[in-house]
C-alpha cells in the first residue's frame, strides 16, 4: 500500500494524547508519560504531527528545538530539530507514512528556524536507518549502549534547507 488519500497528516491536539500513548507502547520499547509528550508539544507544537486513517490515528512523530554545535561544523551553535520519537501502527508501516511525516516534521522544524535536524536510530532497526539515508541523513556517530536494554545508536543528522 502506499500512502493514499486515505491516510492525512495534522498537527498533535491534546485530546489525541491517549492515542498517541498506545502506538508508543504498542511500537516502540521506549515509552513516555503523558507529561513528557505534552513538554515536547509545547517546546515544538506544529512539529508534533499524528497521521490518521478513517479518522483513526495510525502514527505520529514528535520533535523538540535544540540549541548547541551543529552536528556538521563544530564552528558555532545552532538552532537545530530534535526527533525525538516516531511510529506508525504495524499495518500501516511501509506505506510511506514514516516519509510523510518526516517531510512534513522537518518543514515545521525550517519555519522554527532550525538549520538542521537529527535523530537516534537504534543500529538493527534497519528499515528506519534506510528511510533516513533516503531523506539525506548522514550517520554522525555511534553511541553506545544508548538505549536502557543496551543497544547501541546511530545518531543521524541532515541539514535542513531554508
Amino acid at each position: 500500500m502506499n500512502l493514499t488519500s486515505e491516510v492525512s497528516l495534522r498537527r498533535f491536539t491534546i485530546i489525541d494524547i491517549e492515542k498517541v500513548m498506545e502506538i508508543n507502547k504498542t511500537c516502540l520499547p521506549e515509552n513516555y508519560n503523558s507529561y513528557f509528550f505534552m513538554e515536547i508539544f509545547k517546546n515544538c507544537p506544529d512539529a508534533f504531527i499524528v497521521a490518521e486513517a478513517n479518522s483513526t490515528i495510525i502514527g505520529y512523530i514528535m520533535c523538540r528545538l535544540e540549541s548547541g554545535f551543529s552536528d556538521f561544523s563544530r564552528i558555532k551553535p545552532v538552532r537545530k530539530g530534535h526527533v525525538v520519537s516516531i511510529a506508525i501502527s504495524p499495518n500501516y508501516r511501509r506505506t510511506g507514512i514514516a516519509r510523510a511525516l518526516m517531510l512534513s516534521a522537518m518543514s515545521s522544524l525550517t519555519s522554527y528556524g532550525s538549520s538542521e535536524t537529527f535523530c537516534e536510530v537504534r543500529v538493527t532497526n534497519e528499515p528506519a536507518l534506510q528511510l533516513y539515508k533516503k531523506l539525506g541523513f548522514s550517520i554522525r556517530k555511534r553511541i553506545s549502549r544508548y538505549y536502557y536494554d543496551g543497544e547501541d545508536a546511530f545518531l543521524m543528522a541532515r541539514p535542513l534547507l531554508s
